[in-house]
């Protein structure tokens, strides 16, 4: 790639498409394990554990250094604990009573949720007009997904509910790592290996009280494990918070724009679900809704990808140093 095409490409798009599906066809894996008798308190450990080993290979790989600060570790531990240890638990419980595709359907709301997180959390972020039609229209998507219309019976609405908590736990995770992480002066790499070992760390601890001791699925199952964690937790988490990092919370989070139509092709081809009227419907809605809040003009984007060095050594698109005018 020449240095004008790079000048002209954010380096952050390959890693935002690259999450998406990732992400889309975690829902499968996810759906594999909970039908294979997994219990969703080590679906989410396994998840957590292979991810982790991953990242902190490739940090002792690279020699990063990891920060003593008291305070990036807390702030790395709630974020583990509400972008990782709990959504990823709320899912796989979520999907023992739905199917793997309408669980990425209810995905695609975390940009309303992050919304929502932003305007309580972030004081410089004002709702307007146009973002709370567009949280409008993305709720009123959620229903038609329902069919309430149709009532809705006791297993799917504990499976939607239980995703939908999740994803307000993503939102959460999205918006608290924009207020308190994004400008730190600690590698990418780290930062997430750390947050994903903490939460490995939670889940090792809550797992046998929640779900029980760990049962052996078969070869199957557990490899499906091993991908979910080691390529979905690991390596697209790792470039999700250079996502995060480089254009915001409310930009990263529309990953979950494309995960639905990832999530439909392999639970339709692969999983032999069942795609119905209200769900397209539903989803294009919720869509239209993450479309409607997405801000008019985007934040800075980082030009330069390196996992290896913080926010504040890297160009931005304007020309300046990121982080290099606060005081």
């Amino acid at each position: 790639m020449t240095t004008e095409s790079r000048a002209q490409t954010p380096v952050w798009l390959p890693h935002f498409l690259a999450c998406s599906l990732i992400w889309g066809s975690g829902f499968a894996l996810i759906k594999i394990g909970v039908d294979a008798g997994i219990a969703p308190g080590w679906v989410a450990f396994w998840r957590c554990f292979f991810g982790a080993l991953v990242l902190w290979l490739l940090v002792a790989g690279r020699r990063l250094t990891v920060p003593r600060q008291a305070k990036v570790w807390w702030h790395a531990f709630v974020v583990g604990t509400v972008l990782n240890a709990l959504p990823f638990t709320l899912f796989a419980l979520g999907e023992k009573n739905i199917s793997s595709l309408q669980a990425g359907v209810w995905n695609a709301m975390i940009p309303l949720f992050t919304l929502v997180w932003v305007l309580v959390m972030l004081p410089q972020e004002k709702p307007t007009p146009r973002r709370l039609l567009g949280l409008a229209t993305g709720f009123a998507g959620a229903l038609v997904v329902l069919g309430v219309w149709d009532g809705v019976d006791d297993a799917m609405l504990a499976g939607s509910t239980a995703c939908i908590i999740a994803v307000a736990s993503y939102g959460l995770g999205y918006t608290y790592t924009r207020k308190y992480l994004s400008d730190v002066d600690v590698p990418a790499l780290t930062l997430t290996a750390i947050q994903i070992g903490l939460a490995t760390v939670q889940l090792a601890i809550v797992a046998p009280f929640m779900s029980g001791a760990p049962t052996w699925p078969g070869m199957g199952p557990m490899l499906a494990m091993v991908v979910l964690g080691a390529i979905g937790t690991g390596i697209a988490y790792m470039w999700n918070l250079t996502v995060i990092r480089a254009v915001g919370s409310t930009v990263a989070s529309t990953v979950a724009f494309l995960t639905p139509m990832w999530a439909a092709i392999i639970g339709v081809l692969f999983m032999a679900e069942i795609l119905n009227w209200n769900t397209v419907v539903g989803a294009l809605l919720i869509i239209g809704g993450v479309l409607l809040i997405r801000p008019p003009k985007p934040e800075p984007v980082v030009l330069l990808d390196d996992v290896d060095k913080p926010l504040d050594q890297q160009p931005r698109a304007d020309g300046q140093v990121s982080g290099a005018a606060k005081e």
